[in-house]
C-alpha cells in the first residue's frame, strides 16, 4: 500500500530539512508517545546506515521493527527503510523550495506485507483508502504546521530585543 501527502511550510528549505534530520528530537517525541527506542551499536549515529530499533504499541500489541536511513540527499530528501516481523516498507521525505521562505514537504509511505495476517490488514486499509488517505493528509498537515511554528519561535528568539 502506498500513501502520498504534501504540505507547504512557511519556512526556508534549510530549516525544514534540518528539522527533519534532527534525530534526537524525533527520538524524544517517539518516547513521549510510548515508544521504546534503541540505537544499535553496529550502526552509525547519522547518515546512510543509521538506524533505530523501535517497540511501540499498535492495535493492542507491542510491535517491533527496525528503522534505518537508506538514502540521503542533503536539502532534498531522506529515505527511511522499515523492517518488521509482518511488514517491510519505506518512507520518503522530500523537500523542495517554492520560494526563499516557503518549502513543500512531500511524504511517501509504502508498506508491503510479509505475512498473511499483514496482507489481510493491508487489504482492509485499502478498502478504507479514502479515510486512511485523509488521515495521512491530516498528519502531514500537522507536521507542516509544527515545523512552521518551530520556525516562527526560532525567528522570534533570534530577533533583537
Amino acid at each position: 500500500m502506498k500513501l502520498t501527502a504534501k504540505t507547504d511550510v512557511e519556512a526556508p528549505l534549510g530549516f525544514v530539512y534540518a528539522s527533519l534530520t534532527d534525530h534526537p528530537a524525533w527520538e524524544r517525541e517517539a518516547v513521549q508517545r510510548g515508544a521504546v527506542i534503541e540505537r544499535p551499536s553496529d550502526m552509525p549515529l547519522s547518515g546512510v546506515g543509521a538506524g533505530w530499533r523501535v517497540q511501540m504499541p499498535f492495535r493492542g500489541k507491542v510491535r517491533k521493527f527496525l528503522v534505518r536511513i537508506d538514502d540521503v540527499a542533503p536539502d532534498q530528501r531522506i529515505v527511511f527503510g522499515l523492517q518488521g516481523q509482518a511488514v517491510d516498507g519505506s518512507s520518503l521525505l522530500e523537500v523542495s523550495a517554492l520560494s526563499p521562505r516557503r518549502t513543500r514537504l512531500r511524504i511517501v509511505l509504502e508498506i508491503k506485507p510479509k505475512t498473511l495476517a499483514a496482507r489481510l490488514f493491508l487489504n482492509t486499509l485499502r478498502l478504507a483508502r479514502g479515510r486512511v488517505q485523509a488521515r495521512f493528509d491530516l498528519r502531514a498537515g500537522q507536521l507542516g504546521a509544527r515545523l512552521q511554528d518551530s520556525y516562527q519561535r526560532s525567528k522570534a528568539q533570534s530577533a533583537p530585543a
